[in-house]
């Protein structure tokens, strides 16, 4: 049952994304489009999951200036579970695989997400730095997932620096949003999944930070989220 809940509610991310592109097509590249797709789609896949979702701290999250969020990535179900807590005006990271998922790439590229070749990491950079120029020219806010792939619910990893680099280059605060371990697993026969609790931290200000701070500071956030992680477990 499980299997099949979970099959249905995956099978919706393409036919929602099928009819949010004639709103991405009407003003493409317009960030807030990821964030309307994004509530509908987690809000969607967790009522089909039966999966509850406890959120902590959301007053945390900046609504009015521009923020760098990183959160932990576990799995794909993530899309459901954090989907909705995009502040205004968002673009994500992905990797260019994406771009080829039918409906859902094409929204995404349309929604003027930042896609990186993980292959290519002094690219990736480049490209993240460039970006901290759209945060202060366009106002726009950035969702990273910092350790570059899932963790499959085996703890937080390594943090790579393109996020930490676009914030200190834009002076813009980083936003930490820490999702309870889950395994991806159902409770009892019903096939609901079991729940995620979010906690989301206070910004951390970069303004007045340079490159020579970023160790100290992914290495400040990396112990932040790992404390709250462990903390909503």
């Amino acid at each position: 049952m499980g299997m099949l809940i979970k099959l249905l509610a995956w099978l919706m991310v393409p036919v929602i994304c099928l009819f949010a592109l004639v709103l991405y097509v009407a003003r493409p590249f317009n960030p807030d489009n990821n964030r309307l797709l994004g509530r509908v789609v987690a809000r969607v896949g967790r009522f089909l999951l039966g999966m509850e979702r406890p959120l902590e701290g959301a007053d945390n999250m900046p609504q009015d200036r521009p923020t760098v969020v990183i959160a932990n990535h576990q799995h794909n179900d993530d899309l459901f579970v954090m989907g909705d807590l995009l502040p205004p005006r968002t673009v994500t990271v992905g990797k260019s695989s994406l771009v080829w998922v039918p409906f859902f790439g094409q929204v995404f590229w349309l929604g003027g997400n930042v896609i990186l070749n993980r292959g290519r990491s002094h690219k990736a950079i480049a490209v993240m730095q460039a970006t901290s120029e759209a945060i202060s020219r366009d106002r726009k806010s950035l969702w990273v997932f910092p350790e570059g792939t899932r963790s499959r619910g085996r703890g937080l990893q390594r943090f790579k620096k393109g996020a930490f680099h676009a914030a200190v280059a834009a002076g813009a605060p980083i936003t930490m949003v820490c999702a309870s371990q889950y395994y991806d697993r159902t409770l009892g026969w019903s096939g609901r999944r079991e729940p995620v609790t979010i906690r989301i931290l206070p910004p951390v200000e970069t303004a007045g930070l340079t490159v020579e701070d970023i160790p100290e500071l992914m290495a400040r956030c990396h112990q932040q989220m790992a404390a709250a992680i462990a903390g909503s477990a």
